[in-house]
């Protein structure tokens, strides 16, 4: 069971970032933040969102659910490599926020705890409101 997972996670995480990287020294990641939110994190997200709605049947949508929960925390690291981090204070805290919430929803996932995943919602959400209020310009704002 575990082989599944970490092969779906490695072509959710890693593949995209790859083919999107041209090899060579001092060669830096290409994906922009909003590919990698819309990409990775998005559906990532939504599928701890809508968990109660979209609650996995069988083996093999549990063991998506895995790998796309573990996204969540992998992503979490991912922008705490220097090369990514806009900075190693608030940055980091808001990501650290995402990975401990990832990790937690890996953990309920791995153990088909759907109530523990519902109780996640509130820690990923905010995860997300808090580093779009540090980082994303006029988030929160209507335009007027």
């Amino acid at each position: 069971m575990r082989l599944p997972v970490m092969v779906l996670l490695a072509g959710a995480v890693a593949g995209p970032a790859l083919e999107a990287q041209t090899p060579g020294p001092g060669s830096g990641p290409r994906q922009t933040m909003s590919q990698i939110m819309v990409d990775i994190l998005y559906p990532a997200g939504d599928a701890v969102f809508y968990i109660a709605t979209r609650t996995p049947t069988n083996d093999a949508e549990w063991a998506q659910l895995e790998a796309q929960t573990l996204s969540l925390a992998e992503t979490a690291t991912l922008l705490m490599m220097p090369s990514r981090a806009r900075d190693t204070g608030r940055w980091m805290l808001d990501a650290r926020l995402m990975l401990d919430a990832g990790l937690a929803a890996y953990r309920a996932a791995r153990a088909r705890d759907v109530p523990a995943l519902e109780a996640l919602n509130d820690a990923l959400y905010m995860s997300c409101v808090t580093c779009h209020e540090d980082y994303r310009r006029g988030y929160g704002r209507r335009g007027g």
